[in-house]
């Protein structure tokens, strides 16, 4: 159930108004509260964004169901217990491409999709998706010239994701290796299965379940996953010196507020390393005795 029928079916139980003119921010205050008690503060704080987003569809001139103001107020947002975000570091990284160093398709296949994460952070859904027919280089979205993959982002935009050199000679090596897939010529997608296997085409369900395995195999604690590769591509861009509008552009966030929400948790480690480096009284005393 979507949340707008979520909020709607509260009113109803509730005996409150359900007309857009009768709802009121103490109505959405207590559906808010009553979802917090329900299930947790963040399911509460997606219910406030989705109505928020509702509401002012509703409140818009081109809808016009409501003359007032949108009763979703800022100031009712749900207060969410921050949570330490789990980052995969240098070494996991190194101990997760060793589990992958053979020549065979699905090494050479699933070390290139470790790289392209850890350089820059896509989403599954867009990485999995990337088509690739060598026979029609100008519909492909593999640019290995311009070190760049055509990515969708949530939403329906195109985004070309950069790739480092170390990723796009990963993905290099694993085309030649596709090249001998039973596959190759008939999938229109870059990211083949196993030969012998059902399905041609890895889905983002298939990336998640190659990274839980591969993390066991390293021996990483916690899940390996997508997302936790996302927020790691956001920290190292800007722990080497990348700009917060550079980190937004690459990861193909909308918002600079995604930055925050990724890579918040190690803003002071990089100030540390920041400050290290910077030190006024380092700097006065450089050269002296």
């Amino acid at each position: 159930m979507d949340v707008a029928a979520m909020f709607i079916t509260y009113l109803n139980d509730n005996s409150l108004p359900c007309d857009a003119e009768g709802v009121q921010p103490e109505h959405v205050r207590a559906f808010l509260v009553y979802e917090r008690h329900r299930t947790s503060p963040a399911s509460a704080d997606v219910c406030f964004r989705n109505l928020r987003v509702w509401w002012n569809w509703l409140c818009s001139p081109e809808i016009a169901e409501r003359t007032a103001p949108s009763p979703v107020l800022k100031a009712d947002r749900p207060q969410v217990p921050a949570k330490v975000r789990a980052y995969i570091t240098e070494a996991e990284q190194r101990r997760l491409l060793a589990t992958a160093a053979s020549n065979s398709f699905e090494d050479r296949r699933d070390k290139a999709l470790m790289t392209i994460l850890y350089d820059a952070g896509p989403r599954a859904s867009g990485l999995m998706n990337v088509r690739y027919t060598p026979h029609q280089p100008d519909s492909h979205d593999v640019d290995l010239k311009g070190r760049r993959l055509r990515i969708t982002l949530k939403g329906g935009d195109e985004h070309w994701l950069p790739l480092g050199r170390a990723a796009a000679q990963a993905v290099d090596r694993y085309l030649r290796a596709r090249s001998a897939h039973s596959k190759a010529q008939a999938s229109p997608w870059l990211w083949l299965g196993i030969q012998g296997r059902n399905t041609s085409h890895m889905s983002p369900e298939g990336l998640r379940d190659m990274l839980v395995r591969r993390g066991d195999l390293a021996g990483i604690q916690g899940r390996v996953h997508p997302h936790r590769y996302r927020g790691t591509a956001a920290h190292e861009l800007l722990a080497a010196g990348a700009s917060d509008s550079d980190v937004q552009s690459i990861l193909g966030w909308k918002t600079r507020e995604m930055v925050d929400h990724y890579a918040g948790d190690l803003a002071a480690e990089r100030a540390r390393e920041t400050h290290a480096r910077l030190s006024p009284a380092d700097r006065l005393t450089a050269g002296k005795p």
